[in-house]
């Protein structure tokens, strides 16, 4: 039997901050298939919570139209942070236009992507991200 180090054992984890529950239980279900150990929050600023709350969050997917503190507010405030300067983020909107694209990827989302999505979608883009999961 193989001996791992803790790192090596240590989960995936990530954050998908939604305000739809739908939405939140769409994407939680495609990171558990992809070895993703998932926390979710309705919202940038209960997000910010979590991020506090749980060590070690590698990845976030966050929504850009949410109540209290939006997706974009969220990237400002995560990049304006140091003790988060590794953790990646994926804008995952309704949000097609090339101009709000542009203002996400801006204030600090590694990437975007468009709803509606599937499973394959999100892969390539954590795969972008050197993240293809567990």
């Amino acid at each position: 039997m193989a001996i791992t180090s803790p790192a090596e054992r240590a989960p995936n984890l990530a954050l998908v901050v939604d305000d739809s529950s739908a939405m939140r239980t769409i994407l939680s279900r495609i990171l558990k298939g992809l070895g993703f150990e998932v926390h979710t929050a309705g919202n940038g600023r209960e997000a910010l919570e979590r991020l506090g709350e749980v060590g070690g969050i590698r990845l976030a997917l966050v929504d850009w139209n949410m109540p209290e503190m939006d997706g974009v507010e969220f990237v400002r405030a995560v990049r304006g942070d140091d003790r988060l300067a590794g953790l990646k983020v994926l804008m995952v909107s309704s949000e097609s236009d090339v101009a709000r694209m542009q203002i996400a990827l801006e204030a600090g989302a590694d990437e975007y992507a468009m709803k509606p999505f599937n499973a394959a979608i999100i892969r390539d883009k954590l795969e972008l991200l050197g993240l293809g999961g567990g």
